[in-house]
Protein backbone atom coordinates (compact mmCIF):
# COMPACT_ATOMS: atom_id res chain seq x y z
CA UNK A 1 0.00 0.00 0.00
CA UNK A 2 2.62 2.43 0.77
CA UNK A 3 4.78 1.67 -2.72
CA UNK A 4 1.51 2.53 -4.51
CA UNK A 5 0.53 5.59 -2.42
CA UNK A 6 3.95 6.94 -3.55
CA UNK A 7 4.60 6.34 -6.88
CA UNK A 8 1.53 7.97 -7.23
CA UNK A 9 -3.09 6.49 -7.64
CA UNK A 10 -3.18 3.17 -10.89
CA UNK A 11 -5.89 4.46 -13.26
CA UNK A 12 -8.78 2.14 -12.59
CA UNK A 13 -10.65 0.25 -15.71
CA UNK A 14 -13.77 0.11 -14.81
CA UNK A 15 -16.40 -0.34 -11.68
CA UNK A 16 -15.37 -4.26 -11.11
CA UNK A 17 -11.97 -3.80 -12.23
CA UNK A 18 -9.05 -3.92 -10.09
CA UNK A 19 -6.65 -0.60 -10.14
CA UNK A 20 -3.01 -2.98 -10.00
CA UNK A 21 -3.80 -4.98 -13.09
CA UNK A 22 -3.93 -1.85 -15.60
CA UNK A 23 -0.53 -0.77 -14.64
CA UNK A 24 2.79 -3.26 -15.40
CA UNK A 25 5.02 -1.33 -13.25
CA UNK A 26 2.66 -1.45 -10.11
CA UNK A 27 2.77 -5.36 -10.88
CA UNK A 28 6.90 -5.48 -11.01
CA UNK A 29 7.08 -3.08 -8.14
CA UNK A 30 5.00 -5.24 -5.77
CA UNK A 31 6.50 -8.37 -6.25
CA UNK A 32 3.18 -9.70 -8.11
CA UNK A 33 2.40 -12.27 -11.13
CA UNK A 34 1.37 -10.95 -13.86
CA UNK A 35 -1.75 -13.19 -13.59
CA UNK A 36 -2.61 -11.47 -10.06
CA UNK A 37 -5.77 -9.69 -9.85
CA UNK A 38 -4.02 -7.23 -7.31
CA UNK A 39 -6.73 -4.95 -5.64
CA UNK A 40 -9.38 -2.80 -5.77
CA UNK A 41 -9.16 0.43 -6.35
CA UNK A 42 -11.30 1.85 -3.30
CA UNK A 43 -8.89 -0.21 -1.21
CA UNK A 44 -5.92 2.70 -1.58
CA UNK A 45 -8.65 5.43 -1.00
CA UNK A 46 -9.39 3.31 2.36
CA UNK A 47 -5.55 3.23 3.13
CA UNK A 48 -4.99 6.92 2.75
CA UNK A 49 -7.94 7.81 4.96
CA UNK A 50 -5.96 5.44 7.72
CA UNK A 51 -2.26 7.18 7.04
CA UNK A 52 -4.04 10.44 7.48
CA UNK A 53 -5.35 9.93 11.03
CA UNK A 54 -3.61 11.44 13.62
CA UNK A 55 0.24 11.17 13.16
CA UNK A 56 0.56 8.17 11.22
CA UNK A 57 2.05 9.66 8.01
CA UNK A 58 4.43 11.69 10.25
CA UNK A 59 5.11 8.24 12.35
CA UNK A 60 5.62 6.18 9.06
CA UNK A 61 7.91 8.92 7.70
CA UNK A 62 10.13 9.07 10.81
CA UNK A 63 10.59 5.38 10.85
CA UNK A 64 11.57 5.22 7.00
CA UNK A 65 14.51 7.27 7.20
CA UNK A 66 15.56 5.68 10.80
CA UNK A 67 16.55 2.68 9.14
CA UNK A 68 17.54 4.25 6.28
CA UNK A 69 19.79 5.63 8.61
CA UNK A 70 20.92 2.48 9.74
CA UNK A 71 21.78 0.83 6.61
CA UNK A 72 24.02 4.30 5.80
CA UNK A 73 22.12 5.76 2.67
CA UNK A 74 21.71 8.83 4.72
CA UNK A 75 23.79 10.94 6.88
CA UNK A 76 23.19 14.58 8.65
CA UNK A 77 24.16 18.03 7.59
CA UNK A 78 24.14 16.83 3.81
CA UNK A 79 22.62 18.72 1.10
CA UNK A 80 18.98 19.13 1.00
CA UNK A 81 16.72 21.07 -1.05
CA UNK A 82 12.99 22.42 -0.13
CA UNK A 83 10.27 23.09 -2.91
CA UNK A 84 6.85 23.36 -2.65
CA UNK A 85 3.74 22.69 -5.08
CA UNK A 86 -0.40 23.08 -4.63
CA UNK A 87 -2.94 21.68 -3.28
CA UNK A 88 -6.54 22.24 -4.14
CA UNK A 89 -9.00 22.20 -1.22
CA UNK A 90 -11.84 19.68 -1.96
CA UNK A 91 -14.69 22.55 -1.59
CA UNK A 92 -15.18 24.22 -5.03
CA UNK A 93 -14.96 28.01 -5.44
CA UNK A 94 -17.56 30.00 -3.95
CA UNK A 95 -19.16 33.50 -4.82
CA UNK A 96 -19.80 36.12 -1.70
CA UNK A 97 -23.24 35.64 -1.89
CA UNK A 98 -22.82 31.33 -2.12
CA UNK A 99 -20.15 31.54 0.87
CA UNK A 100 -22.35 33.82 3.16
CA UNK A 101 -25.51 31.36 2.55
CA UNK A 102 -23.94 28.12 2.56
CA UNK A 103 -22.12 29.42 5.90
CA UNK A 104 -25.72 30.16 7.45
CA UNK A 105 -27.25 26.95 6.31
CA UNK A 106 -23.95 25.22 8.13
CA UNK A 107 -25.02 26.74 11.78
CA UNK A 108 -28.86 26.22 10.96
CA UNK A 109 -27.89 22.68 10.43
CA UNK A 110 -26.08 22.24 13.45
CA UNK A 111 -28.16 23.92 15.94
CA UNK A 112 -30.73 22.13 14.49
CA UNK A 113 -29.04 18.85 16.10
CA UNK A 114 -27.88 20.50 18.92
CA UNK A 115 -29.68 23.15 19.98
CA UNK A 116 -33.51 23.02 17.90
CA UNK A 117 -34.75 25.73 20.45
CA UNK A 118 -32.83 28.56 19.14
CA UNK A 119 -34.45 28.14 15.53
CA UNK A 120 -37.96 28.48 17.24
CA UNK A 121 -40.61 31.04 15.26
CA UNK A 122 -37.04 32.04 13.88
CA UNK A 123 -36.75 29.65 10.55
CA UNK A 124 -40.12 30.35 8.62
CA UNK A 125 -41.22 28.82 4.97
CA UNK A 126 -39.12 31.53 3.41
CA UNK A 127 -35.73 30.63 5.66
CA UNK A 128 -36.33 27.35 4.60
CA UNK A 129 -36.30 27.99 1.02
CA UNK A 130 -33.39 30.04 1.36
CA UNK A 131 -31.66 27.49 3.51
CA UNK A 132 -32.97 24.04 2.90
CA UNK A 133 -30.63 22.33 0.83
CA UNK A 134 -26.63 23.05 0.21
CA UNK A 135 -26.21 26.06 -2.28
CA UNK A 136 -25.63 24.83 -6.13
CA UNK A 137 -23.71 26.91 -8.72
CA UNK A 138 -25.60 28.85 -10.59
CA UNK A 139 -23.54 31.49 -13.33
CA UNK A 140 -26.23 34.26 -13.21
CA UNK A 141 -28.47 34.42 -10.04
CA UNK A 142 -31.25 36.90 -10.12
CA UNK A 143 -30.51 40.42 -7.83
CA UNK A 144 -26.98 39.32 -5.99
CA UNK A 145 -27.03 42.46 -4.20
CA UNK A 146 -29.93 42.33 -3.03
CA UNK A 147 -29.74 38.42 -1.60
CA UNK A 148 -26.34 39.04 -0.58
CA UNK A 149 -27.83 41.89 1.96
CA UNK A 150 -31.04 39.61 2.98
CA UNK A 151 -28.70 36.48 3.58
CA UNK A 152 -26.63 39.13 5.58
CA UNK A 153 -29.13 40.15 7.75
CA UNK A 154 -30.81 36.54 8.41
CA UNK A 155 -27.36 35.64 9.72
CA UNK A 156 -27.27 38.36 11.77
CA UNK A 157 -30.23 37.98 13.46
CA UNK A 158 -29.10 34.06 14.15
CA UNK A 159 -26.05 34.92 15.45
CA UNK A 160 -27.81 37.53 17.69
CA UNK A 161 -30.09 34.16 19.06
CA UNK A 162 -26.82 32.35 19.72
CA UNK A 163 -25.50 34.86 21.57
CA UNK A 164 -28.61 34.88 23.84
CA UNK A 165 -28.54 31.17 24.04
CA UNK A 166 -24.85 30.85 24.66
CA UNK A 167 -24.21 33.95 27.16
CA UNK A 168 -20.37 34.65 28.20
CA UNK A 169 -19.49 31.25 26.59
CA UNK A 170 -17.47 30.88 22.94
CA UNK A 171 -19.95 30.42 20.32
CA UNK A 172 -20.40 26.76 18.31
CA UNK A 173 -17.87 26.05 16.02
CA UNK A 174 -20.06 26.87 12.65
CA UNK A 175 -21.28 29.63 14.38
CA UNK A 176 -18.09 30.89 15.10
CA UNK A 177 -17.00 30.63 11.13
CA UNK A 178 -20.18 32.29 10.55
CA UNK A 179 -19.37 35.45 12.21
CA UNK A 180 -15.57 35.88 10.96
CA UNK A 181 -17.40 35.82 7.36
CA UNK A 182 -19.65 38.45 8.40
CA UNK A 183 -17.15 40.30 9.74
CA UNK A 184 -14.96 40.10 6.48
CA UNK A 185 -17.93 40.45 4.09
CA UNK A 186 -20.03 42.99 5.82
CA UNK A 187 -19.65 46.03 7.77
CA UNK A 188 -22.38 48.85 9.55
CA UNK A 189 -21.54 52.03 7.39
CA UNK A 190 -21.29 56.01 8.94
CA UNK A 191 -25.34 55.46 8.57
CA UNK A 192 -26.06 52.24 10.76
CA UNK A 193 -26.57 50.33 7.82
CA UNK A 194 -25.33 46.72 8.21
CA UNK A 195 -24.37 46.22 4.50
CA UNK A 196 -22.27 44.03 2.07
CA UNK A 197 -18.39 45.27 1.82
CA UNK A 198 -17.88 46.95 -1.53
CA UNK A 199 -14.41 47.23 -3.27
CA UNK A 200 -14.04 50.60 -2.32
CA UNK A 201 -14.69 49.59 1.33
CA UNK A 202 -12.06 47.70 1.12
CA UNK A 203 -11.72 43.64 2.23
CA UNK A 204 -9.22 41.42 4.02
CA UNK A 205 -6.25 40.03 2.23
CA UNK A 206 -6.86 36.31 0.64
CA UNK A 207 -4.15 35.61 3.57
CA UNK A 208 -7.13 35.73 5.90
CA UNK A 209 -10.11 35.52 4.21
CA UNK A 210 -12.22 31.97 4.56
CA UNK A 211 -13.13 30.84 1.73
CA UNK A 212 -15.57 28.08 2.76
CA UNK A 213 -17.84 27.44 6.06
CA UNK A 214 -16.51 23.51 5.95
CA UNK A 215 -12.97 24.42 4.63
CA UNK A 216 -11.31 27.02 6.89
CA UNK A 217 -7.97 27.11 6.36
CA UNK A 218 -8.02 26.67 2.89
CA UNK A 219 -6.88 29.99 1.27
CA UNK A 220 -7.00 31.55 -2.30
CA UNK A 221 -3.26 31.85 -3.59
CA UNK A 222 -1.92 32.99 -6.85
CA UNK A 223 1.50 31.87 -7.88
CA UNK A 224 2.81 33.66 -11.43
CA UNK A 225 0.04 32.47 -13.40
CA UNK A 226 -1.37 29.50 -11.10
CA UNK A 227 -4.48 30.36 -8.86
CA UNK A 228 -5.90 28.06 -6.71
CA UNK A 229 -7.99 27.84 -3.24
CA UNK A 230 -6.10 24.72 -1.05
CA UNK A 231 -3.10 24.48 0.43
CA UNK A 232 0.37 24.51 -0.20
CA UNK A 233 3.18 21.06 0.52
CA UNK A 234 6.33 21.44 1.15
CA UNK A 235 8.87 18.83 0.24
CA UNK A 236 12.74 18.54 1.28
CA UNK A 237 14.61 16.01 0.41
CA UNK A 238 18.24 15.15 -0.29
CA UNK A 239 20.52 16.00 -3.75
CA UNK A 240 23.68 14.59 -2.82
CA UNK A 241 25.47 13.43 -6.11
CA UNK A 242 27.33 10.37 -4.57
CA UNK A 243 24.47 9.15 -2.41
CA UNK A 244 20.31 7.98 -3.14
CA UNK A 245 18.21 11.02 -2.83
CA UNK A 246 15.76 10.67 0.28
CA UNK A 247 12.72 12.76 1.34
CA UNK A 248 13.68 14.00 4.13
CA UNK A 249 10.40 15.89 5.67
CA UNK A 250 7.03 16.73 4.08
CA UNK A 251 4.84 19.26 5.61
CA UNK A 252 1.38 21.18 4.06
CA UNK A 253 0.77 24.73 5.54
CA UNK A 254 -2.09 27.10 4.19
CA UNK A 255 -0.84 29.21 1.19
CA UNK A 256 0.92 31.72 2.41
CA UNK A 257 5.21 32.78 2.15
CA UNK A 258 7.44 30.04 1.33
CA UNK A 259 9.75 31.43 4.08
CA UNK A 260 7.50 30.64 6.35
CA UNK A 261 7.53 26.95 6.19
CA UNK A 262 11.36 27.22 7.21
CA UNK A 263 11.60 27.62 10.63
CA UNK A 264 9.30 24.48 11.42
CA UNK A 265 11.08 22.15 8.59
CA UNK A 266 14.16 23.00 10.64
CA UNK A 267 13.25 22.19 13.73
CA UNK A 268 11.62 18.88 12.15
CA UNK A 269 14.51 17.78 10.92
CA UNK A 270 16.18 17.32 13.97
CA UNK A 271 19.35 14.87 13.90
CA UNK A 272 18.65 15.17 9.59
CA UNK A 273 19.64 19.02 9.31
CA UNK A 274 20.93 19.95 6.38
CA UNK A 275 24.68 21.34 5.99
CA UNK A 276 23.46 23.10 3.00
CA UNK A 277 19.70 23.91 2.39
CA UNK A 278 18.66 24.71 -1.21
CA UNK A 279 15.46 26.56 -1.84
CA UNK A 280 13.51 28.58 -4.38
CA UNK A 281 13.53 32.52 -4.28
CA UNK A 282 10.10 32.39 -2.22
CA UNK A 283 12.04 31.19 0.97
CA UNK A 284 14.85 33.44 1.17
CA UNK A 285 15.20 36.46 2.68
CA UNK A 286 18.23 38.28 4.78
CA UNK A 287 16.54 37.18 7.88
CA UNK A 288 15.44 34.02 7.22
CA UNK A 289 19.60 33.47 6.20
CA UNK A 290 20.50 34.77 9.51
CA UNK A 291 18.23 32.66 11.87
CA UNK A 292 18.88 29.25 9.88
CA UNK A 293 22.98 30.17 10.26
CA UNK A 294 22.49 30.74 14.23
CA UNK A 295 19.71 29.05 15.27
CA UNK A 296 20.56 25.46 13.66
CA UNK A 297 23.90 25.84 11.53
CA UNK A 298 22.49 25.67 8.10
CA UNK A 299 23.33 27.62 5.38
CA UNK A 300 20.52 28.56 3.23
CA UNK A 301 21.19 29.26 -0.46
CA UNK A 302 18.72 31.02 -3.03
CA UNK A 303 18.20 34.13 -4.71
CA UNK A 304 17.52 37.13 -2.87
CA UNK A 305 15.03 39.07 -4.49
CA UNK A 306 15.42 42.89 -4.15
CA UNK A 307 12.44 44.32 -2.94
CA UNK A 308 10.87 47.17 -5.12
CA UNK A 309 9.77 50.67 -3.73
CA UNK A 310 6.93 52.60 -5.26
CA UNK A 311 8.43 55.06 -7.77
CA UNK A 312 12.24 53.25 -7.69
CA UNK A 313 11.37 51.13 -10.64
CA UNK A 314 12.46 47.33 -10.64
CA UNK A 315 15.98 46.86 -9.49
CA UNK A 316 18.54 44.74 -11.41
CA UNK A 317 19.41 41.25 -10.49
Amino acid sequence: MEMVDWRGPPRPLGTGDVAVRCRIDFTYALGLELEDPGFHHSVLSDFRDRLAAGDRADRLLALALTRIRRAGLLEGRCTQRTDSTHILSAARELTHLELVTEAVRAVLEAMAHHAPEVLDELVTAEWAERYGRPVRPCSRPGHPVARLAQVGADARELLGRLHVRFPGSALPAQAEVLRQILVQHFLVDERGRFRPRTEHDGRPPSRVRIESPHETEARWTRRGDTRWTGYLVHVTETCDAKRVNVITDVATAVSGADSQALPGIHARLLRLLAGKHLVDGGCTSVAGMDDAARLHRVTLAGVVYQRVQPGRGVPST
